[in-house]
């Protein structure tokens, strides 16, 4: 069903006011910044929720007597309940809107967030983290699509990517706080944890009051409604030109079309890159202090040290992305971390600044794909199904990340931290063909352009 919305627009008067016309110009900035900050601030409670986890894991490891498969399950216990969430997430915010899941979806992060200071038990731990995993594969699934279909396609990139900054700046700040609690002020494992709850407080301050996507206000058919929210904040007529919103269509099919011929590439390309990067960006850096050690180099120093990296690469990341184009900007970054990986793995007797050097380059190179994964999956699927799809490849994703996350302390005790380090790089050469073969280049296209449902091409230039 093709969506018709050409029917007499209410407007204002041609006397309107001089703000008035600006708005209608160039949209609401203001509404914009607080619509970017509520996603991407959302995405950063993730990282700082895992990185709080990597520093906390070893102390409360040891005082409540748990075993190392234990330790990996907690480790891989929000990847898991990602896996779930974020299908589930995206069904639910593409049946039902994005705006009443986006509010809902934070609480939950400040009552699981809390709720953690309380655990006595591994298991309840586990429990605890599971369900938080849930409430972070929502939010993947529920915030891309919310900010995507709010923005222009000439800085879209730069925008969305501004989730992946603030999440490894979520993961840096919380490793570093985490560090000052433990060791600085004394506090338990428990109330550390617990600060994860403070962050999500001021998101929820955020989202309070955002209106619905107009875009999937529009997919179903109340155009006045979606017409009223582009009016007040997004430019009126020339931003509704822009983002071609006639093109948009609804398929009865709903996320079965996601493996239906045409589509079925765009799924398969979104979840193996997602896989590729991060799988060993989760095993390495969840367990960086026991990772660090192995290599015998000081946890505090190098764990601090490679997320500040990561952090860098995550900001250069986005400020480049709409000038240097998605392909380009993830397929190179795969080559150089399979290197940087097998230099670690292989290199027997290394100096210890080589070892470093080479965690610091895996980890601004991952971090400069990692934008690639809240960009690539809101813009090839197409509106009645885009946060589906995110869930979906969130999902997948996360099998990976969660696989490398339970395996890893398993795999140095057993077969030691170089083979896993080669099996990491192996992942990286995967999505570098993969990459190279699917990947489409959507740079300064329009949403309804780049949903368009065919067989992915490298070969699609920018409009």
């Amino acid at each position: 069903m093709v969506i018709n919305f050409a029917e007499n627009r209410d407007g204002r008067g041609e006397g309107g006011c001089e703000m008035a016309q600006a708005t209608k110009e160039f949209g609401d900035k203001s509404f914009l910044r607080r619509l970017t900050l509520a996603t991407a601030w959302g995405e950063g409670l993730d990282g700082f929720d895992l990185g709080v986890l990597s520093v906390v894991l070893v102390p409360l490891s040891k005082q409540l007597g748990i075993s190392p498969v234990w330790a990996g399950l907690i480790g891989a216990s929000s990847l898991i309940g990602i896996f779930f969430g974020a299908p589930i997430g995206g069904f639910l915010t593409d049946r039902f809107g994005r705006k009443q899941l986006f509010l809902i979806d934070i609480c939950l992060f400040v009552v699981l967030g809390v709720l953690q200071a309380f655990v006595t038990e591994g298991w309840q731990l586990f429990v605890v983290r599971l369900l938080l995993g849930v409430a972070i594969g929502a939010e993947y699934s529920i915030g891309s699509s919310m900010l995507s279909e709010f923005v222009p396609a000439h800085g879209r990139g730069r925008r969305v990517s501004y989730m992946l900054v603030f999440w490894y700046g979520g993961y840096l700040v919380s490793v570093v706080a985490a560090y000052v609690l433990l060791d600085g002020l004394g506090w338990s494992w428990r109330w550390t944890l617990a600060t994860s709850a403070i962050p999500a407080l001021v998101v929820l301050g955020l989202r309070i009051g955002l209106p619905e996507s107009p875009r999937w206000l529009m997919l179903h058919g109340r155009t006045a409604d979606a017409r009223a929210i582009i009016d007040r904040y997004l430019g009126g007529e020339e931003h509704m030109a822009e983002a071609d919103y006639g093109s948009d269509t609804r398929n009865e099919a709903g996320w079965r079309q996601l493996f239906a011929p045409g589509m079925r590439s765009r799924t398969f390309f979104v979840c193996t890159f997602y896989i590729c990067v991060v799988t060993p960006y989760f095993a390495i850096f969840t367990f960086a202090p026991k990772v660090f050690e192995s290599l015998k180099l000081n946890a505090m120093a190098g764990t601090i040290f490679a997320n500040s990296i990561a952090f860098i690469g995550a900001i250069v990341g986005m400020l480049t992305i709409e000038l240097i184009g998605r392909r380009k900007q993830l397929i190179g970054p795969f080559w150089i971390m399979a290197v940087a990986l097998l230099v670690i793995g292989l290199w027997a007797g290394a100096p210890p600044m080589a070892l470093v050097g080479a965690f610091a380059v895996f980890a601004f190179f991952n971090a400069l794909a990692g934008n690639l994964t809240a960009v690539y999956p809101i813009e090839v699927f197409p509106t009645d199904v885009r946060a589906t799809g995110v869930g979906i490849a969130s999902a997948f994703s996360r099998i990976g990340a969660a696989a490398g996350t339970f395996l890893l302390p398993i795999g140095i005790e057993t077969i030691g931290l170089p083979w896993c380090m080669v099996t990491g790089a192996a992942m990286c050469v995967i999505g570098a063909g993969v990459s190279q073969l699917l990947a489409p280049e959507t740079t300064g296209k329009s949403l309804s352009h780049t949903g368009l449902v065919a067989p992915l091409s490298p070969r699609i230039a920018p409009a």
